[in-house]
């Protein structure tokens, strides 16, 4: 009962943020990827809606897999801004203990109504991620409808000397799954206030399946006589979450920003490059980035005051650029370790106890 008592304002925040923002409803699934996250909620809880909760509840097989997509995509997401002024909404999870739908709202209620650029990146690898993980799971046979890519069974070339084989990863069911998670539909919003918004989330959650399935690659396997490698079996995989972060990032600093009123197609902001094509892997924004130098408690930007930089670095975590220009504080940290360990007869291990004293900045 007390817990449940906790849980309730919490969840309570998380619905009110469907209500007032319904075109984040696609991204706030993402809070069963923070780490502190209860497992007993599940999916049956909001913040999902009420059409991923009927998915949960139709495949309950598949909940694993969609809690690893959402930490896959929140952990690559750190990984790829922890030195930017926008370290990732996600980061708001690391600063305590916290109820995972108070923090979904609290971490994401701006960043996922917001249309700026961090918005694309946050549905893109998040998108991404569910695809990686559904797909992962069902090339380990966790999944009754799913397993290795049926279509890539037979065939090769014999000239070359390779065939199919293997399991290779089915990542067609992977996307089809993310569509029916993630995609909400739009309907009769052409020409709308706002319009330009729920389709920018559509488009990038596209983005990210399409980054996974472009990133795929071959392995293959030598077969043949001491090692010859006469004969090679291979089957497609998905690259590591890693590299699709890297690819996604750049098309983060590639965005293309876009109008806010729907009409019958997607257009750039700009109407001298509207002629130039929008690619199915661009990530596309509405809004321009708010000041992320400053504190901002209405729009959950943390701010930069107090952040690690390093003094001598000239990329986004140096001083001078992660500061904003306000400077930055030095202070003498002590680390104290065991070193120079040698074992002794018989039998055990004696070590050195060494001091060592570093410099760390920290912004003004």
């Amino acid at each position: 009962m007390g817990r449940g008592a906790r849980l309730g304002p919490c969840l309570l925040r998380a619905a009110l943020l469907l209500a007032l923002c319904p075109a984040a409803a696609g991204g706030t699934w993402t809070w069963l990827g923070i780490a502190a996250g209860p497992e007993k909620l599940g999916c049956a809880s909001p913040p999902l809606s009420r059409r991923q909760q009927d998915l949960c509840e139709q495949k309950p097989e598949l909940v694993p897999a969609i809690r690893e997509g959402a930490r896959l995509g929140l952990q690559e997401c750190r990984s790829q801004f922890r030195h930017e002024r926008w370290d990732c909404p996600a980061a708001a999870a690391r600063r305590g203990p916290v109820d995972p739908p108070l923090a979904a709202a609290a971490a994401f209620g701006h960043q996922l109504s917001s249309g700026t650029k961090e918005t694309a990146f946050i549905y893109a690898v998040t998108s991404a991620g569910l695809v990686h993980s559904v797909t992962r799971s069902c090339s380990a046979g966790n999944m009754t409808e799913c397993s290795c890519d049926m279509n890539l069974r037979h065939g090769g070339s014999a000239s070359e000397g390779w065939h199919w084989g293997g399991c290779s990863d089915d990542i067609h069911y992977g996307m089809s799954f993310s569509r029916k998670f993630l995609d909400v539909p739009v309907k009769n919003i052409t020409g709308k206030s706002g319009s330009g918004l729920a389709a920018m989330n559509l488009h990038n959650n596209e983005a990210g399946r399409q980054a996974v399935a472009k990133l795929m690659s071959v392995d293959c396997r030598c077969h043949g006589v001491s090692g010859s490698c006469a004969v090679k079996t291979c089957w497609k995989t998905m690259s590591a979450f890693e590299k699709i972060g890297r690819f996604l990032k750049d098309k983060y600093e590639n965005s293309i920003q876009i109008s806010d009123r729907l009409k019958k197609k997607i257009r750039r902001k700009e109407k001298s490059q509207r002629k130039i094509p929008i690619g199915k892997e661009d990530l596309l924004y509405v809004n321009k980035s708010p000041n992320y130098c400053v504190e901002d408690q209405k729009l959950g930007i943390p701010g930069t005051q107090g952040r690690e930089c390093n003094r001598t670095s000239e990329g986004p975590n140096g001083c001078n650029l992660l500061c904003c220009g306000r400077g930055y504080n030095t202070h003498v940290v002590r680390h104290v370790e065991r070193c120079e360990c040698k074992f002794v007869w018989c039998c055990y291990v004696r070590c050195r106890r060494c001091e060592t004293m570093t410099d760390v900045h920290t912004c003004k």
